[in-house]
């Protein structure tokens, strides 16, 4: 698990507990473990759970509030505690402090407070803050029209990085309708995103990996709903709660988004740090990455994560020049992944990862290297970084190419 902060939280005032909450599932480095409408009940409420941070407002009794502080401090002195109160009274924060609370903050709360003293309480805990080096990475993984290797690229890239002991590694298809993840691990999920999406408030992180299916890889699925209609009963907001679980509980969260570009996909796209726009070297692709490029200019930063993701390189034909296509799209193509038709035929139908069945293949090593160079541990023979120049990875597979493909 990342290094992720679990927050018990008090509040007698139900409007101010929502809040509270709203504003905590807006931070990836925070799991919400329990909540609590009453000052009696909190002890506990953190004896059950042993929250790494117990969070007390003061305001509806601060006579009773810092009672509460100085018995957890007392009783539980692992427990980080951290006050709020719309009081700008000193002796009531000096009271407070003395009492044991490790931060004080005053209402109305401001996010960006509440973040920097759960950075600094993270710090203390984990030796670095909270959303640091142990954060979880998100990557999303999307094409520009269906065929052209989204899904095969995103089930690969997941094998890959689970492959790394040190890493924890989830995949979600986020194509409710038409997804089909599940094929290229050869697996038959117990449960879909639409149940964890329902029964998002009763989980906790062992519940949740029991949630989810585990290949032999290494790798978590969390698949698309069975039923077509039961698409519809995943809102964003459902999205985003799973999500915040899965941030918490996982290294690296892959997710492969539907060619609909709805408000599901947009939402996973603007919440990740890399989006790779799967694409090929043809005219109707190509035209289709502008039109998104255009379309994502209007979002905020999402322009700046997306990665461009040339697939089928070398397949002959009538291929446009990688060089004519960077001009097309005004920018540099990211990587390369190699044609490799028989291979990814193959691996598709046994629903086995490149990795697992070929292993030496040039589009498994090229995928290796994607996988490095995003976690920023790539480099090519002679010492060059692969990310700068991925064409240099074209060498290895010759002027021809061999005949390979990313399909899916």
């Amino acid at each position: 698990m990342s290094n992720v902060l679990r927050i018990a939280i008090v509040d007698p005032n139900d409007g101010d507990r929502e809040a509270l909450k709203a504003t905590l599932m807006g931070l990836d480095t925070v799991w919400l473990e329990a909540e609590c409408s009453r000052y009696a009940f909190f002890k506990d409420v953190i004896e059950q759970t042993g929250p790494d941070v117990a969070f007390i407002s003061m305001d509806a009794d601060p006579e009773k509030a810092v009672e509460l502080v100085e018995e957890l401090a007392r009783s539980k002195p692992e427990v980080a505690l951290l006050v709020a109160s719309s009081s700008t009274d000193g002796a009531l924060i000096l009271r407070s402090m003395r009492a044991g609370a490790k931060e004080f903050l005053t209402k109305p709360l401001r996010p960006d407070d509440l973040a920097t003293a759960l950075q600094r309480i993270g710090k203390t805990k984990f030796g670095s803050e909270a959303g640091g080096a142990g954060a979880c990475r998100v990557i999303a993984v999307a094409g520009c029209t269906g065929g052209v290797g989204s899904t095969s690229l995103a089930i690969n890239l997941g094998c890959e990085l689970a492959s790394n002991p040190s890493n924890s590694v989830v995949v979600v298809d986020l194509d409710l309708a038409l997804g089909d993840a599940d094929v290229y691990l050869d697996t038959i999920p117990e449960y879909t995103l639409t149940d964890v999406a329902q029964n998002i408030s009763r989980l906790d992180f062992t519940l949740l990996k029991r949630s989810l299916t585990k290949h032999s890889s290494g790798v978590y699925l969390l698949p698309r709903p069975v039923q077509l209609e039961d698409a519809k009963l995943v809102s964003v907001d459902d999205l985003q709660r799973v999500i915040s679980l899965l941030r918490a509980t996982f290294t690296h969260l892959i997710i492969d988004t539907s060619k609909a570009y709805n408000e599901l996909d947009l939402y996973a796209m603007d919440l990740a740090n890399d989006v790779l726009m799967v694409t090929q070297l043809d005219l109707p692709c190509l035209r289709n990455v502008v039109r998104l490029m255009m379309s994502f200019e209007q979002r905020g930063t999402l322009r700046e994560k997306v990665k461009i993701i040339v697939n089928r390189v070398g397949q002959g034909g009538a291929s446009i020049s990688v060089k004519k296509a960077e001009s097309t799209l005004g920018q540099e193509i990211f990587w390369q992944l190699p044609n490799d038709f028989r291979t990814m035929i193959e691996v598709r139908n046994n629903g086995v990862p490149l990795l697992e069945q070929a292993p030496k293949a040039a589009l498994t090593q090229s995928i290796t290297q994607l996988a490095r160079e995003l976690t920023g541990t790539c480099r090519v023979p002679g010492g060059s970084d692969a990310g700068s120049k991925s064409r240099s990875w074209l060498g290895l597979w010759g002027k021809k190419g061999e005949e390979a493909t990313a399909e899916g």
